[in-house]
């Protein structure tokens, strides 16, 4: 993975509101415009990354993409704007074939060392694979995957942080918070262990990362891109899953929940949560 697909957090909270905005315009009902995005944003991840580099405007491609939609799902008889109706998606189309050859690829290079099981539904949820595709590669349901995956996070967290006192955690992250804050690439590098990770989680509903993102400079690259200043965008500490990590806002919503995993004074693992769905309830707590 590339870190030059880091996308900042403005120019991709903007780039959906743009999208739903059209969807809306056009089908005039805000759950099926939210719908048409989703499924915009599940054919960008369907491209390869060698077609998604061609692409020279993502937002272009993806505003044609929801109009095709959407011109498709209101020309279609005994198809509601939702996109529903008989015989939808029953032919797998090339890219669908493609996604399904680069999930099993995924699945091979993995953590080696996590038992396949977990490696596998650990993957899925950090590149944002379809469950049911990891489901067929691995032979376990859904929710089996969920739970594996959850396993396997668990798992590297413990691993990662076993030696590390809250204190040491708290300063690291505001060690981090800081040099995010001021731009400084040299600190942030610094803060990040030589193999430090990070995993950006966009649930295929935002332009987020495709996968996981490797070494102590691309990784304080990535991050530095992602919470660029900007006029709308704030950084604060906060706490997250009971240990300090980082919120940053976007016109005072929160559009991105960062948790870090430390080892000694160091940062290891950075998971970073973009998926709007799963932001929700950070957005409906009490300021």
């Amino acid at each position: 993975m590339d870190q030059s697909d880091a996308v900042p957090i403005g120019e991709l909270w903007e780039e959906r509101r743009f999208l739903l905005d059209v969807a809306h315009w056009m089908l005039g009902d805000p759950g099926a415009a939210e719908s048409v995005v989703d499924e915009a944003y599940h054919r960008w991840y369907e491209l390869s990354d060698a077609a998604r580099r061609q692409v020279t405007v993502p937002r272009s491609w993806l505003a044609k993409t929801v109009g095709g939609i959407c011109l498709d799902r209101l020309a279609r008889p005994g198809r509601d704007a939702a996109g529903h109706g008989e015989g939808h998606g029953a032919h797998p189309s090339e890219a669908e074939a493609e996604a399904e050859a680069e999930a099993g690829r995924v699945v091979l290079n993995a953590l080696t060392s996590l038992p396949t099981a977990e490696r596998a539904a650990f993957d899925f949820r950090a590149f944002g694979m379809a469950p049911g595709t990891v489901a067929g590669i691995v032979g376990r349901t859904e929710p089996e995957l969920a739970e594996l995956a959850e396993r396997a996070r668990q798992w590297l967290r413990l691993r990662r942080t076993r030696s590390t006192t809250p204190q040491q955690h708290d300063a690291a992250a505001c060690a981090v918070h800081r040099a995010c804050v001021t731009g400084d690439g040299e600190l942030l590098t610094s803060l990040l262990c030589p193999d430090a990770t990070a995993f950006f989680d966009g649930g295929g509903k935002v332009r987020a990362s495709t996968g996981p993102v490797h070494g102590c400079r691309p990784v304080a690259d990535s991050l530095l891109t992602l919470v660029a200043p900007s006029p709308h965008t704030t950084l604060t500490t906060h706490s997250v899953n009971g240990r300090t990590g980082l919120v940053a806002r976007y016109g005072g919503r929160v559009a991105a929940v960062i948790s870090l995993d430390v080892s000694d004074d160091r940062v290891a693992q950075v998971w970073v949560m973009l998926n709007p769905d799963k932001l929700r309830s950070w957005n409906h707590r009490p300021t």
